[in-house]
């Protein structure tokens, strides 16, 4: 794991795991992602040491607090560039692949003007 995007599409990736399972493992992980077993140990052992997530005795992965607000962060661009896009008329793919490469990069506040338009003319967008 060499770089801040990598970092967090795996805290990212924890976040979403535990919502939908509620637990998690690194083979989950390692599903989810399409990456060797192997790979995601040296991960998660890098974001262990960055104290990002942290093991049960059972093995599950669980994020810290610090893991948690970064994974809560990317979630929420995700979701909000994502749905800004397909709003657009960005069919569902492409928008999904553009917000997973745009929410590594975006400043916090275009970010936030970017929300509030999205959120002032969702209801309007949506119908």
């Amino acid at each position: 794991m060499n770089s801040k995007k990598s970092r967090e599409d795996y805290l990212e990736r924890i976040l979403m795991l535990q919502e939908e399972h509620g637990s998690v493992r690194s083979v989950d992980i390692a599903n989810a992602m399409s990456f060797s077993k192997a790979s995601v140990s040296i991960a998660l052992k890098k974001l262990r040491e960055e104290k990002l997530v942290n093991f049960a005795d059972d093995g599950t992965v669980h994020l810290t607090t610090a893991g948690y607000l970064t994974a809560t962060t990317i979630y929420e661009r995700h979701k909000v560039i994502s749905a800004s896009l397909m709003a657009l008329g960005v069919d569902e793919k492409t928008a999904l692949e553009d917000a997973c490469l745009i929410e590594h990069d975006i400043s916090p506040k275009t970010f936030e003007v970017l929300k509030e338009h999205y959120l002032k003319y969702r209801d309007k967008i949506n119908k």
